[in-house]
């Protein structure tokens, strides 16, 4: 039966990672119907979104590649107002630095909110309330939001605040494209161009927290899948990740969140029910 949880929960995992409906939730969620009713912890939870992250570096592989190139000569010693030939205000290179600027954040409450990130940040009862409350707060932002800045004209100080919000990825329910997508929403950016910061984003702090999680595994009793099941699930969600990225750039360009926000309300209604009745447990 591991196998099989594997996959479904690599399947969970690729629909919902990039969707703004939290993909950390409904693994927490998805793992108290499956057979062995068990949550797949933050480590499993940690390495199979290397697979997503994979799939967003494949799929936005040319501006990455810009970004980085672009990035590394305007670091050239010629100095004054262009390097290696990249003006200084190149919107790539700025792009650059708050890609890095914008992760140091989430990395440092990652690494002292440890013991909260393993335990009580997945209570389904904090899991439930959160997606309510962070839905609304899209909601809110899709609506209110201008919805007319370009991502060429980020500037230092909403980068930074967008990647503040990204640390509350860190609790199971808000979802980190969801946090990060609100920020820029709220700040007059444009769906697409809000949905791909948080993309680019994402992959430094993913990346480095699957990592962790991958090399602290070794040696420590195994959680709830070993390590064979938990690549197959990694793989899954690579595949299904990037067809879900694909949809969701394309959906955004001409449709609102609206439904993302009354999937994450109702999905919170329908927890609380089931914690309230005692079909769930909280922990």
């Amino acid at each position: 039966m591991g196998f099989i949880e594997a996959i479904i929960l690599g399947l969970v995992q690729g629909l919902t990672e990039f969707l703004p409906i939290s993909s950390s939730a409904h693994l927490r969620i998805v793992g108290e119907f499956l057979p062995s009713k068990t949550d797949p912890g933050a480590t499993f939870t940690a390495i199979t979104q290397l697979g997503t992250e994979a799939a967003v570096i494949i799929y936005f592989r040319k501006d990455i590649a810009r970004i980085i190139g672009r990035w590394f000569r305007s670091l050239s010693s010629a100095g004054g107002s262009r390097a290696g030939g990249i003006p200084k205000n190149d919107p790539d290179v700025r792009l650059g630095w708050l890609i890095i600027i914008g992760t140091v954040p989430i990395v440092l409450l990652g690494f002292f909110a440890q013991e909260y990130i393993r335990s009580t940040f997945r209570s389904l009862w904090l899991v439930a309330i959160v997606l309510i409350v962070f839905g609304l707060i899209l909601g809110l932002a899709d609506w209110l939001g201008k919805k007319t800045r370009p991502l060429e004209s980020l500037g230092y100080g909403h980068g930074i605040a967008i990647g503040f919000a990204q640390m509350l990825a860190l609790i199971p329910g808000v979802s980190r494209s969801g946090a990060t997508t609100t920020a820029g929403l709220a700040l007059g950016y444009s769906r697409p161009a809000a949905a791909r910061f948080s993309f680019l984003l994402a992959i430094p702090a993913v990346f480095g927290s699957g990592l962790y999680e991958l090399v602290h595994s070794f040696g420590e009793p195994e959680g709830a899948y070993g390590y064979p099941e938990t690549a197959v699930a990694t793989v899954i969600a690579f595949v299904v990740g990037y067809v879900v990225i694909a949809y969701l750039m394309k959906y955004i360009s001409t449709h609102s969140f609206l439904p993302f926000v009354v999937y994450r309300v109702l999905l919170g209604v329908v927890l609380i029910v089931l914690l309230t009745t005692g079909v769930l447990q909280a922990t």
